[in-house]
């Protein structure tokens, strides 16, 4: 979808006049509302908005703002009763439930459903909307097999959040619609507030004279200075609460632990991400606030009330001289690349966030085909030329290690993040099952908040892989094989062969620290380091060549288990994947920026990128600002 300059600083006058001369009175247009960064047009008769989408499409390539449809209060059914003509129309159909979600500040239920995706493609083309016309509500499936405590948690949040969110919701529309208070003589800077020459705590914020929008909002757990451990907010020179927007682009604690932080020291604006991300998010800091206790409960709470995620690719104002657009980056389910339009056209920049522009099973390969892009800020994890195995070379690899340790009668632990790459291997692991390469007896054990991660990957397939899809509608099945997999808890003791999938990748702590103190002295066991190994790290450590290491500053291990490396499984570009990627957009760059990476490796590759591709090409520190126009 591209940006254009059409209209910037229409009235709001003259939107509203646009918007009732294009919609018949059949939409039955009851009031038109600024519903933070849309514009929300309430109808006693959505359905007809719904199956007339033409008009509403004519109507936005017109004013160029971002409209979403609501169901008119007065003709919503009370949630008994919405509840009844609900299963009694899914009944006959023989649709099983584990949920009706109901949100009174967007006229909205979802509707949770245990069967195929077949089957919610099927009520989707047959019933939906008799009955969005028959509880006055707008309805959206989901496929859950299971209720998810995650989930559970942020309904219930949203539901008690009523009435807040709905000024909330006005408040930031006013802000975002407002008119400019300087239209001409447009500048922009960034300034580095983590994740430049380093691996954590990434955030950068944009500047202009009517914005301050913050892209990511992360921290650093692997940094023992407590210096390092946050964004460099006190370098800024503002308050939080003049920032006005913040955009997450995944969910990883680097990309976003400092956001609970940010509600809990004041901030109280709108946080962006795709839909994925949120119960992600929430999963994760949930998870932290059991393990760490640096921030409350209510803190995690107004991170989804203040949550509003957005579509990929589409065109959304997020102030009044930003646009902002969301595509695949390809790196963990809802990851996104940011691609922001400042001014009337004056800049386009494109922050990448993690980016994977090659093979994996789950996602598609990341975007790149942007209308316009002046600067780039990418990752620069893998930014030296120490090339990983290609994908396709490294899954025989995996299957034969584990083989050979299982049929040894030894413990295999692979430590992996919570999102993303544990996902990636439990789809691998059970698909060489299901084939016979890799022992189809094998239990897998699991810590309890990636198999949450791993079902809520199924609650939002369809952003996974065109072929994953495909497979799901298909064949009917599960892309997990879930027979196999059981559930760990830091109680749990194996001492028998199976395979041990737990965080954190790097043994910086939790279950794979646990569980590595049950297996190091058995050299029948092994470990296998398949993420990335920072520096500084104990899996970094371990990686090296080094046989006896502390834990946690104290105890003191003696390896006698077998340790292997195998590269390839990453969800970063590689060194080649990343040159490729810069040298895919068009027109050519005007200046890349490199970010996320060990200083070493961000250098080399900025280095790279000015030799061999010859655009202007630079590595940040923190803090450091620069000026984009």
């Amino acid at each position: 979808m591209e940006f254009t300059n059409f209209d910037n600083e229409q009235s709001s006058q003259n939107i509203m006049a646009t918007i009732l001369k294009s919609l018949p009175k059949e939409s039955g247009l009851t009031k038109i509302e600024y519903e933070g960064p849309s514009i929300a047009l309430y109808s006693k008769n959505p359905r007809f908005l719904i199956e007339n989408s033409q008009i509403l499409s004519n109507m936005v390539n017109i004013i160029r703002k971002r409209v979403v449809i609501r169901s008119d209060e007065s003709i919503r059914k009370s949630r008994n009763d919405s509840t009844r003509i609900i299963q009694n129309r899914l009944l006959p159909l023989k649709v099983k439930t584990t949920g009706i979600f109901f949100d009174d500040a967007l006229g909205e239920l979802t509707i949770y459903i245990s069967n195929s995706s077949e089957m919610k493609n099927q009520i989707e083309n047959a019933i939906l909307l008799d009955l969005v016309s028959e509880t006055g509500w707008k309805i959206k499936l989901r496929k859950s097999t299971v209720k998810l405590p995650t989930i559970q948690f942020i309904d219930k949040v949203l539901d008690n959040s009523t009435d807040y969110r709905i000024k909330f919701y006005k408040e930031v529309g006013d802000k975002v619609f407002r008119p400019k208070l300087s239209p001409s003589n447009f500048e922009a800077s960034i300034v580095t507030l983590g994740g430049f020459g380093e691996i954590g705590r990434s955030c950068l914020l944009v500047v202009t004279k009517e914005s301050k929008i913050l892209l990511d909002c992360g921290i650093n757990t692997l940094d023992e200075k407590a210096v390092n451990y946050f964004p460099r907010f006190d370098m800024t020179g503002f308050t939080l609460d003049e920032i006005d927007a913040v955009i997450i682009t995944h969910a990883h604690i680097d990309h976003i632990g400092f956001l609970p932080f940010l509600y809990k020291y004041g901030y109280r604006g709108p946080v962006y991400c795709t839909e994925p991300t949120l119960p992600l998010m929430i999963l994760l800091f949930l998870d932290y606030h059991k393990n760490h206790e640096i921030y409350s409960e209510e803190d995690i709470t107004n991170v989804i009330i203040h949550t509003m995620p957005l579509s990929i690719g589409v065109v959304t104002d997020i102030s009044p001289d930003v646009k902002l657009v969301l595509y695949n980056s390809g790196h963990i389910l809802g990851s996104t690349s940011i691609h922001l339009h400042i001014g009337n056209g004056n800049h386009n920049l494109v922050y990448t966030g993690d980016l994977k522009f090659g093979k994996t099973n789950l996602l598609e390969n990341a975007s790149w085909n942007f209308p316009r892009v002046e600067t780039l800020i990418i990752e620069g994890t893998f930014g030296s030329k120490d090339l990983p195995h290609k994908r396709e070379e490294t899954d025989p690899i995996l299957v034969e290690s584990i083989n050979q340790t299982l049929r040894e009668g030894g413990r295999v632990l692979i430590p992996v993040p919570i999102i993303g790459l544990s996902q990636e291997l439990i789809y691998t692991l059970t698909k060489y099952q299901e084939l016979g390469s890799l022992e189809p007896s094998a239990e897998i054990f699991v810590d309890k908040s990636i198999l949450e991660a791993t079902y809520i990957h199924e609650l939002y397939s369809d952003y996974l892989s065109k072929e994953i899809k495909t497979k799901i509608l298909n064949e009917n099945v599960s892309i997990f094989n879930y027979k196999n997999l059981k559930v760990l808890t830091s109680k749990s003791k194996l001492d028998k062969p199976g395979i041990i999938l737990v965080p954190s990748s790097m043994l910086n702590g939790g279950l794979s620290v646990k569980f590595l103190k049950q297996i190091h002295n058995d050299p029948l066991s092994k470990l296998i380091l398949i993420s990335n190994q920072v520096t500084g790290t104990l899996g970094k450590e371990i990686q090296t060549g080094h046989t006896e290491v502390t834990i946690n500053g104290q105890q003191k291990l003696k390896l006698k288990c077998k340790i292997e490396s195998i590269h390839g499984f990453s969800n970063h570009s590689d060194y080649n994947q990343l040159l490729a990627y810069i040298s895919r957009l068009k027109p050519k760059l005007k200046r890349v920026i490199i970010n996320h990476g060990e200083k070493p490796r961000v250098q080399n590759l900025a280095s790279s990128v000015n030799k061999i591709l010859n655009i202007q090409c630079q590595y940040l520190l923190v803090p450091e600002a620069i000026k984009l126009l």
